[in-house]
């Protein structure tokens, strides 16, 4: 930048101070424009702001009536970023592109050269047919207009323009100009530059919190047996809903389990997972019974932080964990009434929004429900939403109680004296066959998990290697006792029933091919254990 040296022939002292104080001005208002630019929040559109109003100033301070800061495009195109203009003349809009309305202009700008025009429309080359008409209707008679490269490219470019009368440009000027181009581009590429990177650390923040929560998952995952070999079975009625999971696995089918408590619910959705096109992420569950109502919202669909009072962070929710995966909600018929439509929104149209969220993000989930309620009787009652019912309704899978698989009770007793034993160190070489019948014949109201904890129980008990279990008391109330489905029938009858049933259609025939313990999947020694337990026998 040029100043007057004090000895310059010519000029007198007058003339000194005056080049020392007007470079002093413009020193200080450089200084102060930058300023600003530090102390501006980093956003895009609040550099653009201070931009415009470095523009205004330049105005003044070079005595020009117009200012603008081009930028080059990545496809080769010159657009007006910001503009500012002087009372009555007006400033060139936003957003416009010159290379078609000024083709000539445009070009000099991309390749980098200075356009210097300090008397319109004289100066202007034969091919500027388009810039001439321009100059000549808007009135405009000077343009100065100067490239800056960021990086070895043209990346924008500092235009200047005189309307009210021709302008000439002194060198000092056109440096000045230059100087204060290259403020506003640095400011705007640093601007976007760290825009760009909160964006990539509010992603990768997501991703992590995404990949701590889905570890929760694994971990508890990696705790669970693998598919449904922990879960073998000899019964008609299981083997006939693996063979359904198995079907309905490759699809991307709503699933809803039915089943009373501990019959396998879980297990069977992990194996549902676990044979689908998703089994290469985790399955995300939720027990819509073990939270409050308050808390189960955001868990499902995710809070914003300061959504509400104790919200002191953003919480992804299930729904978004599970995108690309499966999400299992167990004991659904417990979800609040109030929750319900949202959740028939997501399954409908794959869309949620954040508590405190104002932005509706996308979901690609799988859903399998389970219940042990009769979701039928809660929609008659009201408590239950008929729509979300039908929704999750789609292909109902039906785990049958352990009362009606008793041929499989002797594999699950062993699988969990091998587990348990493992854990306790004490190995059972033998189980007693007193005890097994009993097992055999006890109703399990609790069904396998009840089981379990009985061999366990048990194992705990064990000292000479032999198993021996006591089987808890049913309750006093037994007889009266009501099991999922929603039958009023107590489980004598029906099970009286259905064996009935049976033996009338083999002609009371109970061993055999045709016999009634092949119809019901039990081993004949059970079906009479039954027989005489219930007092059926064959009428005369």
């Amino acid at each position: 930048m040029s100043t007057v040296p004090a000895d310059e022939p010519g000029l007198g002292p007058s003339a000194h101070a005056a080049g020392l104080a007007d470079q002093l001005a413009f020193e200080r208002a450089l200084a102060d424009i930058s300023a600003r630019f530090a102390a501006v929040v980093p956003s895009v559109e609040a550099v653009e702001a201070e931009v415009v109003r470095g523009l205004r100033e330049l105005i003044d301070f070079l005595d020009v009536d117009r200012a603008s800061l081009l930028e080059v495009g990545e496809e080769g195109c010159v657009v007006v970023r910001c503009a500012a203009a002087r009372e009555g003349v007006a400033p060139l809009p936003l957003g416009l592109e010159l290379s078609s309305a000024l083709p000539w202009y445009a070009g000099e700008v991309l390749a980098g050269r200075k356009i210097l025009l300090p008397r319109l429309p004289e100066g202007l080359p034969p091919d500027a047919e388009l810039e001439r008409r321009y100059s000549v209707e808007t009135g405009m008679r000077g343009n100065l207009t100067l490239p800056i490269v960021i990086g070895r490219t043209v990346r924008f470019a500092i235009a200047s323009g005189a309307f009210r009368a021709p302008r000439p440009w002194s060198e000092e000027m056109i440096a000045r100009l230059k100087l204060l181009g290259e403020v506003f581009a640095q400011a705007l590429v640093r601007a976007r530059t760290e825009e760009r990177l909160r964006a990539a650390l509010a992603e990768v923040s997501a991703l992590k919190e995404k990949l701590e929560a889905e570890n929760v998952y694994l971990r508890e995952a990696a705790r669970m047996p693998a598919g449904l070999d922990a879960l073998p079975s000899r019964a008609i009625g299981f083997r006939r809903a693996v063979e359904e999971a198995e079907r309905v696995a490759a699809t991307r089918t709503t699933v809803l389990l039915l089943g009373e408590t501990g019959t396998g619910k879980e297990l069977m959705a992990s194996f549902i997972h676990a044979t689908s096109p998703r089994r290469e992420r985790p399955m995300i569950k939720l027990n819509c019974a073990a939270l409050p109502a308050s808390l189960i919202e955001a868990e499902l669909f995710g809070r914003e932080k300061g959504a509400y009072t104790g919200a002191l962070t953003r919480q992804i929710g299930r729904f978004e964990l599970a995108d690309g995966s499966t999400l299992f909600l167990d004991e659904v018929g417990e979800l609040p009434p109030e929750l319900q439509p949202k959740l028939l929104r997501v399954l409908q149209e794959g869309e949620l929004e954040r508590i405190g969220g104002a932005h509706t993000i996308r979901t690609d989930v799988r859903v399998i429900a389970a219940t042990n309620r009769p979701l039928a009787d809660d929609v008659r009652a009201g408590r239950f939403r008929e729509d979300l019912y039908y929704r999750l309704n789609v292909f109902p899978i039906r785990l049958p109680p352990l009362r009606e698989r008793a041929e499989d009770i002797p594999m699950l007793v062993w699988q969990f004296v091998r587990e348990l034993g493992q854990s306790m160190g004490r190995p059972v070489e033998r189980i007693d066959d007193d005890t097994m019948r009993s097992l055999q014949a006890y109703p399990w109201p609790g069904n396998i998990r009840e089981l379990r904890n009985v061999v366990e129980r048990a194992m705990i008990l064990c000292r000479d290697g032999v198993l021996r279990a006591s089987l808890p008391d049913l309750p006093a109330d037994a007889s009266q006792s009501r099991y999922a489905g929603g039958s009023d029938e107590t489980l004598a009858v029906v099970e009286r029933r259905n064996i009935e049933a049976a033996l009338q259609k083999c002609g009371w025939r109970v061993r055999g091919a045709n016999g009634a313990a092949k119809r019901l999947g039990l081993k004949p020694t059970t079906l009479e254990s039954r027989m005489k337990k219930l007092g059926i026998e064959r009428p005369r």
